[in-house]
């Protein structure tokens, strides 16, 4: 019985979150607005040098910050990661059970949970350090088969196909979606996974039914100069596809239905999570059988207003953006 509507496989980090000047992001070398991976020492270095700053802490990870947006709007949700046995680690379930989503993710005695250092520059862009700590552990043994089955469908970020294990553990996690007749989502996370890791992306996508990029993504996938040509070569191969375009709004496949959304004008103040938002409203939009361009509405809106505030989480109570987005998208 398929009694989970959503169940994301993904990174468990923890989220730091500092503002910064741009003379500390250069400082510590790393690339302006891109994902660093890093080791757990030179992470603790970074936060080290940043304690004289005040900073923001939740439970993250890119697809898991798409299934805690899902919940909030009202999706039944979960999420299969692993943690340490720490206090990180016990944070992180902590306010996974409240936020009412069901984890799957043992505690790793003697390991570190992961963490993401972002940092916000006061151009509003954000830059992210990532050590995955516990992460990289995650095999094909922590894919939980009955939890597959139970869900309808199932959301994948493209950074667990950053090393092996991750890899070998969605190859198997998608084995067992074909077997159970789980819909699958993909996400590719970051342009550097279609940079370094395409191969292992496109094998994925091959299996997906739903596939989310931004526009450098998605010309990067095909291999285009523009956003439409890449539109177009994704809508060939694959059979729903959303094309996001920050201020340009976004490019919707959807059941064999096209969309153009358009953004919706904020100032921007931090862009952490605005595609993670996006998914998770959109996700929550259609997989509740709600038309195709009102769910792009609500992903529009929910992804700008988490771009107008610091942190991943929309500030505002998602049940009433919801039911106010559904309403007046459905009088348009």
């Amino acid at each position: 019985m398929k009694n989970i509507l959503l169940t994301g496989v993904g990174n468990a980090l923890v989220d730091l979150e500092f503002r910064v000047t741009d003379e500390e992001l250069q400082s510590f070398g790393v690339t302006k607005g891109g994902m660093t991976l890093t080791d757990a020492e030179t992470q603790r270095r970074m936060i080290a040098a940043l304690a004289h700053h005040e900073y923001h802490r939740c439970s993250g990870g890119s697809a898991a910050n798409t299934m805690i947006a899902f919940a909030q709007f009202g999706g039944t949700g979960a999420y299969c990661s692993l943690l340490g046995d720490d206090h990180f680690g016990n944070y992180y379930a902590t306010e996974f059970k409240d936020l009412g989503l069901t984890l799957d993710a043992d505690q790793v005695k003697g390991a570190s949970t992961g963490t993401c250092l972002v940092m916000i520059t006061p151009d509003s862009e954000r830059t992210l350090n990532t050590t995955l700590a516990v992460n990289t552990e995650f095999t094909r043994q922590n894919i939980n088969e009955g939890l597959i089955q139970a869900s309808e469908w199932i959301y994948i970020e493209g950074y667990k196909l950053t090393d092996d294990n991750g890899a070998e553990a969605v190859d198997l996690a998608l084995f067992h979606a074909r077997k159970h007749d789980t819909h699958v989502a993909v996400t590719c996370s970051d342009g550097f996974i279609v940079d370094v890791f395409g191969d292992r992306l496109r094998n994925v996508l091959k299996a997906s039914d739903l596939v989310f990029c931004n526009e450098n993504e998605a010309m990067a996938l095909a291999g285009t100069d523009t956003v439409a040509d890449a539109y177009r070569f994704l809508t060939d191969k694959y059979p729903n596809v959303v094309v996001t375009k920050g201020p340009a709004g976004s490019n919707i496949r959807w059941n064999g239905a096209d969309a153009v959304i358009p953004a919706y004008s904020v100032v921007p103040v931090d862009t952490t999570g605005a595609g993670d938002m996006y998914a998770g409203a959109f996700l929550y939009g259609v997989l509740h059988r709600h038309h195709l361009e009102h769910s792009g509405r609500l992903a529009s809106y929910a992804s700008a207003q988490v771009v107008a505030q610091y942190g991943a989480r929309l500030k505002a109570n998602h049940i009433d953006v919801r039911d106010s987005m559904l309403t007046s998208s459905a009088k348009l």
